[in-house]
C-alpha cells in the first residue's frame, strides 16, 4: 500500500510547539504599519482636522478648547500633543517611503529577497529620519 504525499500547509498553521512555517521579515512589517499608518490617517487625521475646522468655524471659546487639549497655556505642546503631532509625521513619512517602495517594485526591481528586505528596512530609517529632521526644523523656526 503506498502512502499519501505530504500536503503542503497553510502559513497560518503550526508544526511542533508553536512554530511558525514562515519566518517574520522586515518586509511583513512594512506592509502590516503601511496599511496601520494609511488607516491612522484616513481616520485620527480626518477626525482632527473636522475638529480643528468645527473649532475655528464656532468661534474662539470652541478654538481655545482645541488648543487647550494639545498645548500649555505658553502655547508649547504638551504631551499630548508631540505624541499625536510627532505620531502623525512618522505615519506621512512611513506611508510616503513605503509607496515610494511599492513604486520601486512596480518597475520590476527589488524583488530579490536581500534587497527586498533592505529597502523594507530603509522605510522605517527613512522615515524616522525624516520625522526627526521636520521636528528639528520646526523647532529652529
Amino acid at each position: 500500500m503506498a502512502s499519501k504525499p505530504a500536503r503542503p500547509r497553510s502559513p497560518h498553521l503550526f508544526s511542533g510547539p508553536m512554530q511558525l512555517h514562515y519566518r517574520w521579515s522586515p518586509a511583513m512589517t512594512a506592509s502590516i504599519v503601511h496599511r496601520a499608518t494609511g488607516d491612522g490617517m484616513a481616520t485620527i487625521g480626518t477626525l482632527l482636522l473636522v475638529w480643528w475646522l468645527a473649532s475655528i468655524a464656532a468661534g474662539p471659546a470652541a478654538y481655545g478648547v482645541f488648543l487647550d487639549v494639545f498645548t500649555t497655556s505658553t502655547g508649547a505642546l504638551n504631551v499630548l500633543g508631540w505624541i499625536v503631532g510627532v505620531g502623525l509625521t512618522w505615519s506621512v513619512f512611513q506611508h510616503m517611503m513605503s509607496g515610494i517602495r511599492h513604486l520601486v517594485m512596480d518597475t520590476g526591481a527589488a524583488f530579490e529577497l536581500k534587497m527586498n528586505q533592505r529597502l523594507a528596512l530603509l522605510t522605517f530609517v527613512a522615515s524616522t529620519l525624516l520625522t526627526v529632521a521636520f521636528w528639528l526644523y520646526l523647532g529652529n523656526k
